[in-house]
């Protein structure tokens, strides 16, 4: 039966994993085809056109990424279309960052440029979202963990850790090496 991978023999008779026919992927042992959460995308009254990406900025930390041009006219408010993924995916099939882009990256052949695609900003002013600082020791304690933890300048107190890109399986930089 056909898997939707790609591979070849080698000439040691071994077999070669090239990777995948489609634009599925698996993160955190869910299938995931890309293709589904850009079509929900682009369903959104305020996106022109998107595309959804895996990165790996840090080894082992796969983050689906969701780059996004919105219509002329139009402003793209990342709590509001994570609000709106959220009624129409369930939970894995979100992406951990948006990027918004005046156009989409293209080859020369006119299609998407995937290398092209920046890396997400973590910086917490490129979102919409009010930030509520951290008001006693012990949620500065946490904040400053999750900050660490997720790479960001700053967590505040109603932030959530998912919604921030966390996951089950990440770990600080200080413990990986183990």
């Amino acid at each position: 039966y056909k898997t939707g991978d790609s591979a070849r023999y080698l000439p040691d008779g071994n077999i070669e994993f090239l990777g995948r026919m489609d634009n599925q992927v698996k993160i955190r042992g869910y299938r995931i085809e890309l293709g589904e959460i850009e079509s929900v995308l682009d369903q959104h009254p305020a996106i022109q056109s998107s595309v959804v990406a895996v990165r790996e900025d840090a080894p082992g930390d796969k983050q689906l990424v969701g780059y996004v041009v919105p219509r002329t006219g139009g402003s793209f408010d990342v709590v509001e279309a994570r609000k709106y993924l959220k009624e129409k995916l369930p939970e894995y099939m979100l992406p951990s960052a948006f990027v918004m882009l005046n156009e989409l990256p293209l080859t020369p052949n006119g299609k998407i440029d995937r290398r092209a695609l920046p890396a997400p900003d973590q910086n917490r002013a490129a979102w919409k979202d009010v930030y509520h600082p951290p008001r006693t020791p012990i949620e500065e304690t946490l904040a400053g963990i999750w900050a660490e933890l997720l790479k960001l300048d700053k967590v505040g107190i109603h932030d959530n850790f998912f919604d921030l890109g966390g996951h089950s399986l990440l770990r600080s930089e200080e413990h990986t090496s183990e």
